[in-house]
């Protein structure tokens, strides 16, 4: 009888795990692509604007990550990856808010660190979920993308400011359309699981 409980009480936290994990993706994965076609609607980005622009996505991405994290701690013994993951993306919004007068090039280092850590973070996670869901390939694929994208910007920093843009919007809105896939096929796994 204690081992069917204890297999009940398993199965109920990897169904939490799989729901906190998929409300996190699918926020982030949205916040992405809406901040890539914002940049894509508005080419003409001052620098200011772009700085704003990063630091709304920074922050918004890291809250959602990080009330992912604190949502999971009593499920997930894993779930400091996700608050680590949001802390990085709130420093980077705190450094672009604080510094507004930043120069191009800092900010594109500053974009470029940011992606590396998002990307090597959500590889983390997805190592982490593979146990409890399958094809976590995309939340893979969108950490490689991350650091592709940061180590692209950190090796060409003096791309022309349009280009600049252009990438970022590509970045995003791939990023964002990968975490979002993954989030939708997490929740559709949570609640066939559930349904059992």
């Amino acid at each position: 009888m204690n081992a069917t409980m204890s297999q009940t009480m398993s199965a109920g936290s990897t169904f939490a795990q799989r729901d906190h994990s998929a409300w996190m993706l699918l926020l982030r994965g949205v916040i992405a692509i809406l901040f890539g076609v914002l940049a894509i609607a508005l080419p003409g980005l001052t620098l200011v604007l772009l700085v704003g622009l990063f630091a709304a996505y920074a922050l918004l991405s890291g809250a959602v990550s990080i009330a992912a994290g604190w949502r999971s701690r009593a499920t997930d013994s894993k779930w400091w990856l996700a608050l680590l993951l949001g802390i990085v993306g709130i420093a980077a919004a705190i450094c672009a808010i604080v510094f507004p007068a930043v120069t191009a090039l800092v900010l594109v280092l500053l974009m470029g660190a940011n992606a590396i850590f998002t990307g090597a973070l959500d590889i983390a996670i997805a190592m982490r979920l593979r146990r409890v869901l399958e094809g976590t390939w995309m939340l893979v694929l969108s950490g490689i993308v991350s650091i592709a994208f940061g180590a692209l910007v950190l090796f060409l920093p003096g791309a022309g400011g349009l280009a600049l843009v252009w990438l970022i919007s590509v970045y995003a809105i791939v990023t964002g359309v990968l975490l979002l896939a993954t989030g939708l096929r997490t929740r559709r796994a949570a609640r066939a699981r559930s349904s059992l």
